[in-house]
């Protein structure tokens, strides 16, 4: 009697899982389904190409959206138009989802295989147009998923813009529109499938504008003040600095403005800093002396110097518990294969980049996983994820080999190569996120690596300090 009870339970509890996982099968079908119209979202908004802060027709269409789709919006969060959040459910557990959508500028391009000016003055050369649609896509997903289930807590969407410089993301942790968050997810345009452990650099960056007096540069030069000559003193001395920084830090900078004829001695001259390092009290240490070579190129060129805080960012904290769960997910999923025309199309971007042909493997494959990662760029996801446990991952939206904020990403993200590996990402996020919701042990597990990892004596302070977005960094 007790061995046909053990079977009759045993059958209902398999019944049960069998039900609970054709739902999410149902749901992964659906978003397959949904493929086209998703890609025209994305397509739209790589169209577009809006730099930070200045995303207002791409915010517009993801809102527009999430609202169809049964989310409460909340627009202009933070202080800055073009960030939103939208919400479905109550209580907790409250998964994120966060999507980017700005544009980098200089980077216009077609979607074909060789250089080819679009002729606008920015392009989707980290592919945030798909960011932002596969969140989307995903959060839409799950809140389906929540709704055919009867499941309690809140599936959170993040609009976050400016990600590319501007720190979108630091205005809205600051703000404390994470505070209430179990667990945040992301993911990356990029030239394989990878979740393993992430890595990212912290950042500052500023505008330093150096002041001078105008006059003729051959009649009365004696008279003029050369805010250039400010802006070229302090290159050099930065350049000099570099012997006596930690070996892994790196410092960029553009002259955004110089002067506008040579016989005119310019009275105006800006240069933008970037300062980088895994560790970001290094970050700040560099800047300061950043800070230090402008003033002395100021006193020495006869001018005067002020200096506006841009940006500013946290390196990324892992979350390993939560990366072996997306590395599962992803590898459940798997990568992309190339349709003969994709194929064609990939060996030429393959062959501008030096390679003999496309290396099929690695769209189709998921990478091995890894505990550690290095770092070689910034994101204000880092801010993120020192305010909540947060993981995210990459997938193949672009030619295996591809570099970003360059052309060929810009090309492949205009192609069928970069809709595909969007609907991986947002296939991913919807499983992952639908465990979170079902596993609290996972969330709670999480959370102590999260805790533990940051220390429990963490006081978050933003590296941009109390400045107010800067909406105008891009114009």
């Amino acid at each position: 009697m007790k061995k046909i009870l053990f079977l009759g339970i045993l059958c209902l509890l398999t019944n049960h899982l069998t039900q609970a996982q054709k739902k999410v099968d149902d749901v992964l079908k659906k978003l397959d389904q949904q493929t086209e119209t998703y890609g025209s979202i994305a397509q739209s908004i790589w169209e577009l190409a809006e730099m930070g802060y200045q995303e207002e027709q791409s915010a517009a269409l993801l809102q527009k959206t999430l609202k169809e789709a049964g989310f409460t919006i909340n627009q202009g969060v933070a202080g800055i138009p073009t960030a939103f959040t939208a919400e479905y459910g109550s209580g907790s557990p409250v998964i994120a989802i966060m999507g980017e959508y700005d544009a980098l500028p200089g980077l216009s391009q077609q979607a074909v295989a060789e250089k080819k000016s679009a002729g606008k003055t920015a392009g989707h050369a980290c592919g945030h147009h798909l960011f932002g649609t596969a969140s989307t896509a995903a959060a839409i997903a799950v809140k389906d998923w929540m709704a055919a289930n009867k499941t309690s807590g809140t599936i959170r969407f993040y609009g976050t813009p400016a990600e590319e410089g501007g720190s979108g993301k630091v205005y809205m942790v600051r703000e404390g529109l994470f505070d209430d968050v179990d667990v945040a997810l992301h993911w990356h345009p990029g030239s394989r499938n990878a979740a393993s452990a992430g890595a990212a650099l912290a950042n500052k960056s500023a505008k330093f504008r150096f002041y001078g007096v105008s006059a003729h540069a051959a009649g009365s030069p004696e008279k003029g003040r050369s805010a250039l000559d400010g802006v070229e003193a302090m290159n050099m001395m930065v350049n000099m600095m570099r012997e006596h920084v930690p070996e892994k830090a790196r410092i960029h900078y553009v002259i955004t403005s110089g002067g506008k004829a040579p016989n005119v001695v310019p009275d105006f001259a800006e240069v933008y800093y970037y300062a980088r390092h895994k560790n970001r009290n290094v970050v700040i240490d560099i800047f300061d002396r950043i800070v230090k070579a402008a003033e002395g190129a100021a006193l020495g060129t006869g001018t005067t110097m002020g200096y506006e805080m841009i940006g500013g960012t946290h390196e990324l904290l892992p979350n390993l518990t939560l990366q072996e769960r997306m590395h599962k997910n992803l590898s459940r999923i798997g990568g992309i294969t190339y349709s003969s025309e994709e194929k064609a199309f990939a060996d030429k971007i393959a062959m501008s980049l030096g390679q003999k042909e496309v290396d099929i493997a690695t769209a189709k494959n998921v990478a091995p996983y890894k505990t550690e990662a290095k770092a070689y760029g910034s994101t204000d996801v880092g801010d993120v994820s020192f305010k909540v446990p947060t993981v995210g991952f990459g997938t193949a939206t672009w030619v295996p080999g591809t570099p970003a904020h360059s052309w060929q990403a810009v090309a492949a993200g205009g192609t069928s190569i970069g809709k595909k590996g969007m609907m991986v990402a947002a296939k991913t996020l919807t499983l992952t996120a639908i465990e979170l919701f079902e596993d609290k042990k996972l969330r709670d597990t999480a959370k102590a690596e999260f805790l533990e990892r940051r220390g429990t004596d963490f006081q978050y302070i933003p590296l941009l300090g109390d400045r107010a977005p800067a909406l105008d960094y891009r114009k």
